[in-house]
């Protein structure tokens, strides 16, 4: 699932220009988020639209908060190039479960604050496809992503796992090079960060985003 050096992903994609912007400016993943709480939220129609204009080089990502097999299923039906991104709370048996049920690609994201957030993301080597490591955040309101929050990136300084991984949580053009140089990332994952305002992307600033990814 790694192309170059650095590869990055922009999640959170909602519009025709969304993804004219990652086509033109060289991302490598595109995150839909199938969550409707988040003001990122597609609606499965729209986000079908989406996808057929994504070329065979981006690899199309649906991110779900614990869902339920029907919702997977109705998805995937309409869907089936669909990477799946679990960003709930999900065990590794149920990563295995959904895998195997859906015949998928998983991503499973562990939300770090600590080192100890760190030892968890050992139980899903065997069962995820790839790791996804964003920013645990202690607000009770706050969304299980897209919160424009970093964690400590040293606790990744130096960590290998068996799997390829992805660096998310408040990367921005301005950091997203420190970020990298720090953990050693060979995928970031942005949002908020390529945002004018929760949910509205800025062509610019997804421009301004890629075109350092490019140089890492």
């Amino acid at each position: 699932m790694i192309g170059s050096r650095v590869s990055a992903k922009i999640c959170g994609l909602r519009t025709k220009q969304d993804v004219a912007s990652i086509v033109s400016f060289g991302a490598r993943y595109a995150g839909f988020v199938f969550y409707d709480p988040s003001p990122r939220a597609i609606v499965l129609d729209a986000a079908k639209t989406l996808v057929s204009q994504l070329p065979e080089y981006i690899v199309p990502v649906g991110v779900f908060v614990d869902p339920n097999d029907d919702d997977l299923e109705r998805v995937k039906k309409s869907l089936p190039s669909l990477v799946i991104q679990l960003h709930g709370a999900e065990e590794p048996h149920r990563v295995a479960q959904i895998k195997s049920k859906f015949n998928c690609q998983v991503i499973k994201a562990v939300r770090v604050q600590s080192s100890r957030d760190l030892d968890e993301a050992s139980g899903y080597e065997k069962t995820a496809d790839m790791l996804l490591f964003d920013a645990k955040v202690a607000d009770l309101n706050s969304l299980p992503g897209g919160n424009a929050v970093a964690f400590d990136w040293n606790l990744l300084a130096g960590a290998t796992w068996s799997l390829p991984w992805v660096l998310s949580g408040g990367l921005t053009v301005e950091n997203v090079a420190n970020a990298v140089d720090v953990t050693g990332a060979k995928v970031v994952d942005v949002s908020s960060g390529v945002e004018d305002a929760p949910g509205f992307k800025s062509s610019h600033k997804i421009e301004e985003f890629l075109s350092v990814t490019k140089m890492l």
